[in-house]
């Protein structure tokens, strides 16, 4: 007596009836589906020793490489030269703005473009990934509002993630297609190895990118601040500051005084009060601007002058932040730091910004050795890599 064998569609190998749907499913996306031009993500661009722990130097640089293992990115990315094409399907809805919540955002702007699996990986050598980016061939804008433009504008989509979808399953149970979620692309440095840089004029980044306008923006958004305030904290210039004595009153100073000279070129035998002592109600978080108040006169220097008379001002340029001092006739009395500066963020800055924390400075030992006086904290706790210069290391840079 013989027994029929069970039937069952599923079996645990791909064989026969797979590559039948397989095949089947691939001439579908062939007949209905449309070009879509892949850039392919090979990886990063070698950093070379960056002596930094987060951002390792590797023998072996691929597409599955982080370059900064601290914020898990890849600034700068590496694209394949050549542009690769695929069949793909999506639904193309309309674009709209949400007005459901709070603010402009855009509906139906993240197209799901879905691929068949094994032709992907025939033509890219693998399945698409996060990095990749697409081009919509079909998409591109031949009526461009720029009549200085020649070339029709396209439509670039970075793949965010690639999954497998739910309707690539066949009978069989075995999946055939992918689905890569995707977002427009943004005029960003990761993808200047397609797109060029704007500085290029032949460059994508520079006819279609809107980094050059929105640099634009940004230079006049700074100029109008820096117009409207041009140094942090108040301004107490137009401020008068009333001058006292040892017992509060006002310090009249007049020319029927003896320790008047009218030669001194700090103190006029014309004036009526003495230079103030300090700024007085004026004093405050971010007044100081390294100014002598009430408009007096003040020198400055790395070094205090020699004849200094009493009531002098004198603004020493070798303090970080500059300190403005006052000469009371027995010692130099400190008056106030400069701590007012532009809000501009510029390395130009006279604070410790500019000399300790972008310091760039490298010092060279006796034996020829560098060592880069900035350095990672990560660096600095491994005392066997770090080397510490001695006393009499040359510092020259």
């Amino acid at each position: 007596m013989c027994t029929m064998p069970r039937l069952s569609i599923y079996k645990p190998e791909k064989g026969k009836d797979f590559k039948f749907f397989d095949r089947n499913i691939k001439e579908m996306f062939q007949i209905g589906g449309t070009d879509v031009y892949i850039h392919k993500y090979v990886g990063i661009h070698d950093q070379g020793e960056t002596n930094d722990a987060t951002q390792p130097k590797r023998a072996i640089i691929d597409h599955m490489s982080i370059q900064d293992l601290l914020l898990l990115e890849n600034r700068d990315r590496k694209y394949e030269s050549d542009v690769y094409t695929a069949r793909g399907i999506y639904t193309v809805s309309d674009v709209d703005f949400d007005l459901t919540q709070f603010g402009l955002f855009m509906q139906n702007d993240a197209p799901f473009v879905v691929f068949h699996q094994l032709d992907m990986i025939d033509r890219l050598g693998r399945r698409l990934m996060s990095g990749d980016v697409l081009e919509m061939p079909h998409r591109k804008d031949d009526y461009s509002l720029d009549d200085s433009m020649d070339e029709t504008l396209k439509r670039f989509y970075q793949v965010e993630d690639v999954n497998v979808t739910a309707e690539g399953f066949s009978q069989t149970w075995w999946p055939h297609l992918i689905r890569a979620r995707c977002k427009p692309l943004r005029d960003s440095p990761e993808f200047r190895d397609f797109l060029g840089t704007r500085n290029d004029e032949e460059s994508i980044s520079y006819k279609q990118g809107t980094g050059r306008r929105d640099q634009e923006i940004n230079d006049a958004i700074i100029a109008q601040a820096e117009a409207d305030l041009p140094q942090s904290g108040f301004n107490t210039q137009p401020l008068y500051v009333l001058p006292v004595d040892d017992n509060g009153k006002v310090a009249i100073v007049t020319a029927d005084e003896g320790d008047v000279d009218s030669d001194t070129s700090h103190i006029k035998a014309s004036r009526v009060t003495a230079s103030p002592r300090s700024k007085g109600y004026l004093q405050g978080y971010l007044t100081a601007d390294g100014i002598a108040p009430n408009g007096e006169i003040y020198d400055f220097g790395t070094s205090f002058p020699a004849n200094a008379v009493e009531g002098q001002y004198h603004l020493r340029t070798d303090f970080l932040p500059n300190r403005l001092f006052r000469y009371n006739g027995a010692k130099w009395v400190k008056q106030e730091d400069d701590v007012r500066m532009t809000m501009t963020n510029l390395d130009t800055k006279l604070t410790h910004k500019h000399s300790f924390i972008n310091n760039d400075t490298i010092t060279t030992n006796k034996d020829g050795t560098t060592l880069n006086e900035k350095s990672a904290l990560s660096q600095a706790l491994k005392d066997k890599e770090r080397k510490i210069p001695t006393e009499d290391t040359d510092t020259t840079t």
